[in-house]
């Protein structure tokens, strides 16, 4: 019998149909892949199905009997839990505190005094049962993205859910980590869970689903089962047989033109960088690779004045630098796309038009006032650039899908009329497409002579890009190679097994 039966689903917002008529069926112990391009109503699914947003039309059946999910309470419920790709964690409780929310905490005899003890317990008894190794005395907010995804999986492992659903739960982590999770996946199936799997890698969808959900524009296209899968054939479903806009790589034979930074010896007062060398020149993509705690981002953030150094200075453009800030690196043509777009790279609660705008608020208004038609000229232009799906520039980001809000992110950089683009994960979890197109725009500002540093966890992805490879490892850069026929295999060798002593040469 299916545990959970959508019929003929429909989300109406306003004038604009999210979802229409969707049969969605979900068994036990399956695993069932949602895919589809950024706005093709997944996370409006999904939000109907725990309980967040009512169908405008349509029925829900648990195990053949209809039901009413009008809260996310009433999911939980039945069993159905979400892990979010915006995790659901409070920043500053540690982990102990976050895995025992929603939860009634133990008290002690006098009924009134929390019981420490007794929760710590029960934490190190759930991490054992499952192989999760994570330190709960922490803050969240000093956690790395890895740690708070388990926590997650954590939390839902001890609510007993019945479907789980996952909404891009690698984005953030190692290959290591990755594997990880695929095993916790396969003990949940064969337990009897089903777990509902929504992500843009489309490898890991094939390799785990029992079948794939394609959504198109609210639409439901089709339903694939194990033995139809393959990346060709999802990939025509979800585009309707358009073709990618694959740009040829800039060759690593063209010659170097200009040095745009060189790091010597870069380490960071916290410890997470402890020596990073390297250069980045002109008319490449330089692309950054490591396994979790690297230091690949540390190293980022503290080139861009986020976390302070404590090297003397690094050479921007030929002038040392010591003290930089934020500030002072989008002055000197430096911009950086966060890991984190909705706290560090955009303001969720404004407008499309007032979050690209913010870094030239000055040369668009005039002795204190807005110039509003410039903004909006501009606005535009970048909108259509970057096809960014949206109702008007007025809308708020935090109504836009995934890869739409990242087309803001980089409308808004490009504003700046960068030389240096600091790239931290800037496909991470968007459509295959709005990947395409992301893609597309660096190669094309490499070749106007614009430099990128391009950090991502996907390896496939830095040898599609890249120019040249730098690795990192424990908080060290243990490498520096050519992309020229490099293959995964020879990458992860070198993370794993590189020598310290001697170091590596091509």
């Amino acid at each position: 019998m299916e545990l959970l039966t959508m019929k003929n689903i429909s989300k109406v917002f306003g004038g604009n149909q999210a979802l229409d008529s969707i049969y969605l069926s979900i068994n036990p112990g399956e695993v069932h892949a949602l895919v589809g391009e950024n706005g093709a109503g997944k996370s409006t699914l999904i939000k109907i199905m725990t309980g967040v947003y009512q169908p405008t039309s349509g029925r829900i059946l648990w195990e053949g009997r209809p039901v009413d999910v009008s809260t996310p309470k009433e999911a939980q419920t039945l069993g159905i839990t979400a892990i979010h790709q915006d995790r659901q964690l409070v920043p500053h409780f540690n982990g102990l505190e976050n895995l025992f929310l929603n939860k009634k905490y133990p008290l002690k005899r006098n009924r009134i005094q929390i019981d420490w003890k007794k929760m710590k317990q029960e934490a190190e008894a759930l991490k054992n049962s499952w192989g999760i190794d994570i330190p709960l005395d922490v803050p969240v907010s000093d956690m790395t993205p890895s740690e708070r995804t388990l926590l997650e999986i954590l939390r839902a492992m001890d609510a007993e859910s019945r479907i789980l659903i996952l909404d891009e739960p690698t984005a953030s982590l190692s290959d290591k980590e990755s594997q990880l999770l695929f095993s916790f996946i396969e003990r949940l199936r064969s337990q009897g869970v089903a777990i509902i799997y929504i992500s843009h890698r489309l490898e890991e969808v094939i390799r785990i689903s029992d079948r794939v959900t394609v959504l198109t524009a609210g639409k439901l296209i089709t339903t694939l089962t194990k033995d139809q899968l393959s990346k060709e054939v999802i990939i025509h479903h979800m585009t309707d047989g358009k073709a990618l806009n694959h740009k040829k790589k800039i060759s690593s034979d063209q010659p170097k033109k200009r040095t745009l930074f060189q790091v010597e010896n870069l380490r960071t007062k916290d410890g997470r960088v402890k020596q990073a060398n390297f250069s980045l020149y002109s008319n490449e993509i330089l692309g950054v690779y490591g396994l979790a705690g690297s230091g690949r981002t540390e190293t980022l953030e503290s080139i861009f004045g986020l976390r302070p150094m404590k090297t003397d200075a690094f050479y921007l453009k030929g002038e040392a630098i010591t003290k930089p800030n934020p500030t002072m690196m989008i002055e000197n043509g430096m911009v950086m796309i966060s890991e984190n777009r909705h706290e560090e790279g955009l303001i969720m609660g404004n407008s499309i038009i007032h979050n690209m705008t913010l870094p030239i608020i000055n040369s668009i208004s005039n002795r204190g006032k807005m110039q509003r038609n410039k903004e909006q000229n501009i606005v535009d232009k970048e909108m259509n650039r970057f096809n960014v799906k949206a109702t008007s520039a007025n809308q708020t980001v935090s109504e836009l899908s995934g890869g739409n809000q990242q087309k803001v992110v980089l409308g808004k950089a490009l504003l700046s009329n960068p030389d240096i683009y600091l790239c931290d994960e800037p496909t991470q979890a968007v459509d295959i497409m709005t990947r395409s197109e992301i893609h597309s725009f660096l190669h094309q500002q490499a070749e106007l002579g614009k430099g990128i540093v391009f950090v991502s966890s996907d390896l496939n992805e830095i040898l599609e890009v890249s120019d040249r490879v730098l690795l990192f490892s424990e908080g060290e850069t243990v490498a520096e190679l050519e992309n020229k026929q490099l293959s995964p295999s020879q990458i992860l060798n070198i993370c794993y097994h590189y020598n310290r002593t001697e170091g590596v040469s091509e």
